[in-house]
């Protein structure tokens, strides 16, 4: 008799309720096809090739609600819950939290990745990665290193040295233990606090060590026409990502 696999225990939620003009269409951008499927059908399909992932969440726009059922319906090959987001990523995310509340109490979910859904290119291999980081540490961000940035004095005219040590520019998905990334985000709104990214939010309202996880250079976020097109050539496997910025 063999023992039975443990039940998946993480939840991805991949966040697609933002409009996204400054990629010039008139939809929101994670709905735009890039090498034949929408952006974030690329996302919930890394996701879903993830075995420890065992909840999908899909936070998006009453309004998309037409484009929503068609990705999910011709795109996705996954169980994918769906819920409407808030004014700002902080309450989109707190939204999903607290939908997921019931299930983080009764220990079914002990860890959240919160992901940009117009990434598309993230991959398993990273999704994993910065699981397995959180699992172990409590909290975990993947980024990419800032060699290119430096410092400038007070009116911008001069370079005066290299930027931050240490310093990286941060990617999706971020990843923390169900618990108190939930305390957090509830501490948060009951103060009025909005963060940069997820990460602000938890060091401010917890103690959990946050680690870095080398990121992707190909994780790139679609935000201008031109990352539509780096996109469509990595998935059609034509070229690697120009773009290590983003």
């Amino acid at each position: 008799m063999t023992s039975a696999e443990p039940t998946p225990t993480a939840a991805a939620v991949v966040l697609a309720s933002g409009a996204g003009t400054r990629v010039g269409a008139d939809l929101n951008k994670v709905y735009l096809r890039v090498a034949g499927r929408c952006v974030v059908s690329w996302s919930l399909a890394a996701f879903r090739q993830v075995p420890h992932i065992g909840v999908l969440l899909l936070v998006g726009r009453p309004r998309d609600a037409e484009l929503i059922a068609g990705v999910l319906a011709d795109e996705v090959d996954a169980e994918v819950e769906v819920i409407d987001g808030g004014a700002s990523r902080q309450e989109s995310e707190l939204r999903a939290l607290r939908h997921l509340a019931g299930r983080i109490a009764a220990g079914r979910i002990d860890t959240v990745l919160l992901h940009d859904g117009a990434r598309p290119l993230v991959s398993p291999d990273l999704i994993t990665e910065v699981l397995r980081t959180a699992r172990e540490h409590g909290g975990a961000i993947p980024g990419l290193p800032t060699e290119d940035v430096v410092a400038v004095n007070a009116d911008g005219t001069l370079v005066t040295g290299p930027g931050p040590r240490g310093a990286v520019r941060a990617q999706t998905p971020q990843a923390f233990r169900a618990e108190p990334l939930l305390a957090a985000y509830e501490r948060a709104a009951s103060e009025g606090f909005s963060g940069t990214d997820t990460a602000s939010c938890m060091e401010r309202y917890s103690d959990v060590p946050v680690h870095w996880v080398r990121g992707e250079r190909e994780n790139l976020k679609v935000t201008y026409p031109h990352d539509l097109r780096v996109a469509e050539q990595v998935l059609r496997g034509s070229g690697p990502a120009t773009d290590p910025a983003r």
